[in-house]
């Protein structure tokens, strides 16, 4: 009996990780299909980068007298090539069209890759100004969005409400924009990465508990950046029903 639910387990554990790839191909073929009608140079593009890494490979093949051996690496490592390119002007579509959009800092600071600990809208405005905590290796990361002048009161204004409990750990301050001393909404990212390793895990573990009994202060922001055309009115209208 045992034995039996074992193989039934099992046959469902693979029926579900074949609908589960099945899902992930309609996705990326359907996110192909968008992006080629917004980007006419995609598909030259990505047949370009598949015939000059598979080409490269075949020459060295054929200088060392094994060309016909290394076509299959050079063809697999052609579509290899091809598809981080897709993947790569996709993002940055989707990081063109969020740039300028209230929500659009949150929702980036949700994709971060690696290990941070994001709490969003920690202080914020009935405009759509707001601060978001980004706790990690650099420390304190006080990420703000909206108009800049009023951004940077609300970033003075956190920094001191946490710096009484953090001690001396660094506390970073960026304003996402692309005016001088801002940082670009697609280059967040990279900006946290290349920020210096100040703490271990364990020391944001204890950061973390820290700070989680600080509330926080403002309206909330949306949900991700506003579909374009979205009355800003109705938006702060419903902002301070909250």
């Amino acid at each position: 009996m045992a034995e039996k639910r074992d193989k039934e387990a099992a046959k469902q554990t693979k029926k579900d990780k074949k609908a589960a790839s099945k899902a992930r191909r309609g996705q990326i073929f359907q996110a192909f299909h968008m992006q080629r009608k917004e980007d006419k140079a995609l598909i030259p593009w990505m047949l370009g980068t598949f015939l000059v890494i598979a080409g490269l490979v075949f020459l060295l093949g054929m200088w060392i007298g094994i060309e016909w051996l290394l076509l299959p690496l050079g063809i697999l490592l052609g579509v290899l090539g091809a598809i981080i390119l897709f993947g790569r002007r996709v993002q940055r579509n989707v990081f063109r069209k969020a740039e300028g959009q209230p929500g659009s800092g949150a929702w980036a600071l949700d994709n971060l890759r690696g290990k941070w600990r994001v709490t969003q809208s920690v202080a914020a405005t009935t405009q759509l100004d707001a601060v978001h905590r980004v706790l990690g290796g650099p420390g304190v990361v006080l990420v703000g969005e909206g108009a800049p002048h009023r951004v940077k009161n609300l970033l003075s204004q956190e920094k001191k409400r946490i710096a009484r409990l953090v001690g001396e750990t660094p506390i970073y301050e960026v304003i996402i924009g692309d005016d001088e001393g801002q940082v670009p909404l697609r280059k967040l990212q990279s900006h946290l990465m290349k920020l210096p390793r100040n703490l271990k895990g364990p020391q944001v573990d204890a950061l973390e508990t820290k700070l989680s009994a600080l509330g926080n202060r403002g309206a909330a922001m949306p949900k991700g950046p506003m579909p374009q055309g979205a009355k800003m009115r109705n938006v702060q209208r419903t902002v301070r029903r909250r």
